[in-house]
C-alpha cells in the first residue's frame, strides 16, 4: 500500500476543527492564513498520498480563504508548484490585479513562491490536489513559472490524461506497494511537465524521456477505453497516436512488456472484476469474454486459464464462495460490490 495519510475534522472536538484544517493545509503545500465562515464547526476531509517527491491529496472541504502573504513566503517556501482539479463546487483565485474564476473540471494552478488570495464558493469544494516540487518539472523555471495563474481544462488534450490518471490513482491505491510510489510520482511529474509545455506551446523543450513517458501513459489510457474493442490492434493504436508499429513497440519495450501482452492483462483484469461481482452472477461467462474484447469463448477461457490458473467457471464459483464467507464471517447476507481486487492474482 502507498503512504498514505488522513484527517477528518469530523473525528475531532468541535473547537479544534478549524485549527487542525489550517495546520494541515499548511504542512501539505505552504504556510497560509486560512479564514472560513465556517470555522465554528468546520468539515473537511483530505486523504494524503506520498509518491516520493510529489504528493497528490484528494479532499472535501466547506467554504475556505487561502492566503499566502510575501512574508509568509520569506519565512518559509517549499518552492512546490501546486495543481488542484476541481470536482465539485466553485473557486477564484487572484494574484494583484489578475484574477481567474475555475469551473469544475479545471486545474488551478499555483506556486508556493508566489503570493495569492484564492476563496471557494459557499458550498463545500471536492478537489484532488497535487504538490511538485518546482526542480523537478523538466521545463525553464522563467517558463514554466508563466503557467502559474492559468486555467488548464481536464477536458481536453493533456489536461485530461493528467485528471484521468489522477482520478483512477486515488480512486484505488489498494493494489500498489510502496516501492510503487516514486514511480508513480514520476508519472505525475512528466505529466504536470507536459500540461505545462502544452499551456505554453513549448513541447520542444520537454526532454525526450519525458516526451516518451508522457506519450506511453496516454496509450495506455486509450487502450483502456477500448478494451472491449476485439479490433484494438497494435497498427490501430500506432495511427491513432500518429506513431509508427516499431515505436509503440520500443515505448512497451522500455516498461519490460509487450503490446499485446499489455492489452491482454488489462482485458482479464476487467474480465476478473466482472467474474467476482455478484451482481453479474447470472451474466454467461461467455459474454463477459466477449465484452472484454474476447469474441470466442475458447479464446478466452485459454487466455484466463493461462493468467490464473483455472478456467473462468471455476474463478467465478470461487469468488462467489469466497464472498459468502465473508459475508457469513461478518453476519450479513452477500455482499453486493465486487470482490476482484481481493482475487486477482495478478499471474502472468
Amino acid at each position: 500500500m502507498l503512504d498514505e495519510s488522513f484527517l477528518r475534522t469530523a473525528d475531532l472536538p468541535v473547537g479544534d476543527r478549524f485549527e487542525a484544517w489550517t495546520e494541515r493545509m499548511g504542512r501539505t503545500h505552504a504556510p497560509m492564513r486560512l479564514a472560513s465562515d465556517r470555522a465554528a464547526d468546520y468539515r473537511g476531509e483530505q486523504r494524503l498520498v506520498g509518491l516520493g517527491d510529489v504528493t497528490v491529496w484528494p479532499a472535501t472541504f466547506d467554504h475556505l480563504v487561502f492566503r499566502r502573504t510575501p512574508k509568509l513566503i520569506r519565512q518559509s517556501d517549499p518552492e512546490v508548484y501546486h495543481l488542484s482539479l476541481l470536482r465539485r463546487g466553485e473557486a477564484a483565485a487572484s494574484w494583484g490585479s489578475r484574477q481567474v474564476a475555475y469551473r469544475i473540471d479545471d486545474f488551478h494552478t499555483n506556486s508556493s513562491s508566489r503570493s495569492y488570495d484564492i476563496s471557494t464558493g459557499p458550498e463545500p469544494v471536492s478537489m484532488i490536489g497535487v504538490e511538485i516540487p518546482r526542480a523537478l518539472v523538466a521545463l525553464p523555471g522563467h517558463r514554466a513559472d508563466r503557467v502559474i495563474g492559468s486555467r488548464v481544462s481536464s477536458r481536453e488534450g493533456m489536461g485530461a490524461l493528467l485528471a484521468q490518471f489522477l482520478i483512477q490513482l486515488v480512486s484505488d491505491t489498494g493494489p500498489y506497494r510502496p516501492s510503487d510510489g516514486p514511480r508513480l510520482g514520476t508519472v505525475v511529474t512528466d505529466l504536470v511537465t507536459a500540461v505545462f509545455a502544452h499551456a505554453l506551446d513549448a513541447d520542444r523543450e520537454v526532454p525526450p524521456e519525458t516526451r516518451a513517458r508522457t506519450l506511453t501513459v496516454g496509450v495506455k489510457a486509450y487502450i483502456r477505453r477500448h478494451l472491449g474493442d476485439p479490433e484494438l490492434t497494435p497498427a490501430r493504436i500506432a495511427a491513432a497516436h500518429h506513431i509508427s508499429r516499431s515505436y509503440l513497440y520500443r515505448l512497451f519495450q522500455a516498461e519490460g512488456i509487450t503490446v499485446g501482452a499489455y492489452i491482454r492483462d488489462q482485458r482479464l483484469r476487467r474480465a476478473c472484476r466482472d467474474l467476482a461481482d455478484p451482481a453479474q452472477r447470472t451474466t454467461p461467462i461467455h459474454a463477459v469474454g466477449a465484452r472484454w474484447g474476447f469474441p470466442r469463448a475458447a479464446e478466452f477461457t485459454r487466455a484466463f486459464r493461462t493468467a490464473q490458473g483455472v478456467p473462468p467457471s471455476e474463478y467465478r464459483e470461487r469468488a462467489w464462495a469466497a464472498d459468502r464467507a465473508e459475508a457469513a464471517r461478518q453476519g450479513c447476507g452477500p455482499s453486493s460490490g465486487p470482490s476482484a481486487k481481493q482475487l486477482w492474482t495478478g499471474r502472468r
